[in-house]
């Protein structure tokens, strides 16, 4: 009998409301030009985000410290893993710099994980909010930090530094968590939002990815768990396969069903929710201080 050979399957071709319009404008081009010339290190360009156009042209943009190499493994992330390099003290001079050569009004500061790090990279957070501060001192700040292991004392760093708004993204439903974040935790990601919180942050915000095979009930649920340590503000967008080693994309949600997780979230009173497929993160940061 012959065998027969399965014909793989093609993923499912991405649905029209996720086509993405190439940035342009005055001040989008005058700020690409700038990083070209400076070889300044921005997530929006590395990341290729959807809405770097948008975002530019309102003054905001988003940093990545502590390098580009992370200690864990996310099923879902498109930074490499590995041994990261040694840190570099000057990060947060180079980062201020960069801000002020690009005139940010809004700026979001991320890094990978520092694992390897006794402190966790919370020293150069720290350093680095200081120095913006210093450089820039009309900018606003979002800092959307890793959990630290859940260790106050690092946490506190960020605390101690007061930006403006202080995130920490959930990613995904509990069920899912051990799968998408492999190292990360689901209750610990809550109890540091709940730390900040209760530490006086006046602003805490957190983002899920949706696609990755949960249900309607498990969002409903995130969000409720997100509101009750005081989350403020809440992103939702579509999870998209950065490469064919990470997790598949189990669903495309519709712009419908993202309209309807926004309502949800306002009724349960997030001050603010931005939800819609190619949102991100940093996807109107900088309304988020208001």
């Amino acid at each position: 009998m012959e065998t027969q050979i399965a014909t793989p399957q093609k993923p499912a071709p991405k649905p029209k409301w996720l086509r993405v319009k190439l940035p342009t404008g005055k001040k989008y081009t005058e700020l690409r030009g700038l990083v070209d010339k400076y070889n300044l290190h921005t997530i929006c360009t590395s990341g290729s985000c959807p809405n770097m156009g948008e975002c530019w042209t309102e003054g905001t943009a988003t940093f990545m410290i502590l390098g580009n190499t992370c200690t864990r493994s996310c099923g879902f992330c498109g930074v490499k893993t590995g041994r990261p390099e040694t840190v570099d003290w000057a990060e947060p001079e180079k980062v201020a710099r960069s801000i002020k050569i690009m005139q940010i009004k809004h700026a979001v500061i991320t890094s990978v994980d520092r694992d390897d790090l006794k402190d966790m990279g919370s020293i150069i957070w720290a350093e680095t909010v200081k120095a913006i501060r210093r450089m820039n001192p009309e900018t606003t700040l979002e800092t959307l930090i890793p959990d630290f292991q859940g260790v106050t004392r690092n946490i506190d760093r960020i605390i101690e530094v007061a930006p403006e708004v202080v995130s920490h993204n959930m990613e995904t439903v509990k069920r899912l968590t051990r799968e998408v974040r492999i190292q990360a935790k689901y209750e610990r990601s809550l109890e540091v939002l709940r730390y900040l919180k209760a530490q006086g942050i006046n602003r805490t915000k957190s983002g899920i990815m949706l696609g990755l095979g949960e249900t309607e009930a498990e969002v409903i649920q995130t969000l409720e768990d997100l509101r009750s340590v005081g989350l403020d503000i809440v992103t939702l967008g579509q999870y998209l396969q950065p490469s064919k080693k990470h997790l598949s994309v189990k669903e495309f949600i519709t712009p419908e069903q993202f309209k309807k997780y926004e309502e949800i979230g306002l009724k349960m009173g997030f001050r603010h929710v931005e939800s819609g497929a190619l949102v991100r993160s940093s996807y109107k940061a900088h309304k988020h201080i208001a």
